[in-house]
């Protein structure tokens, strides 16, 4: 039997790159997923048929991740697709790498208001629906402990800030048999930070590894603490950086 059998999972930005993984993962574990997206309704139908052709159960949701009343209608159109809510991955982030000193506050505001304000919106709202064994996992950064280069400011700050309230909420959230857990990527291949662009070579040389990871590596870590292995494990902090942070 798959290990998310009969479950139903909520990814925050599903479209591309580490969200899609994340998608594509627990749905070969067997979960009925749905995601949000912002603007790329192509790529989301992509996700969708990926899934579907392989076996699976998925549903997108155009949702930006800064409007929060879209944040909280996407939380309920997924209850209302599948009829329960188990597993929610607050996935959706942005960083825009520059200078601190250059950084504009509107532009401030925008990785605030994604990385941190959506998180909080959409938690809120899945918090009504998730009952014993509910997973909320939060994708948040290896720089949230750590900042290991320049030019991530705003960005660092984001995470570190959801790192604590991955901490502060599973104490709240704990008595309800709820688990909440900070998957940490280091860096990986993606759209937003690819292998190949100009931020690669250092990045890739503070690794241990000594190199980039791929998106399905950070999918099988969510994967796990969405499963029924994970049990005992919350208020957790899970790095998956190649030893950035070694």
């Amino acid at each position: 039997m798959s290990k998310l059998a009969n479950k139903v999972a909520l990814v925050t930005g599903g479209s591309r790159g580490i969200g899609a993984a994340i998608a594509k993962r627990l749905a070969a574990d067997g979960a009925n997923v749905a995601f949000t997206y912002a603007k790329d309704a192509g790529a989301a139908a992509a996700v969708v048929k990926a899934i579907e052709l392989g076996g699976g159960k998925a549903v997108a949701i155009q949702a930006d991740a800064v409007k929060v009343e879209a944040v909280k209608a996407a939380v309920e159109k997924t209850v209302a697709t599948f009829g329960r809510l188990d597993v929610l991955v607050n996935n959706a982030g942005t960083a825009i790498p520059k200078s601190f000193e250059e950084a504009t506050l509107e532009e401030m505001d925008l990785v605030i208001n994604i990385n941190i304000r959506g998180v909080f919106a959409a938690t809120q709202a899945a918090l009504k629906h998730l009952g014993d064994g509910g997973r909320i996992i939060n994708v948040g950064s290896c720089v949230g402990e750590r900042a290991a280069a320049p030019g991530l400011v705003p960005y660092a700050a984001t995470k570190g800030a959801v790192k604590m309230f991955t901490q502060a909420l599973s104490r709240e959230v704990g008595s309800r048999g709820i688990t909440v857990n900070n998957v940490q990527p280091g860096p990986i291949d993606t759209d937003l930070n690819p292998a190949s662009g100009d931020w690669a070579v250092p990045q890739r040389a503070a690794t241990a590894l000594d190199r980039y990871g791929n998106v399905e590596e950070i999918a099988a870590m969510v994967a796990f603490v969405a499963g029924p292995e994970s049990s005992y494990i919350t208020g957790a902090n899970l790095t998956v950086d190649g030893g950035m942070n070694a």
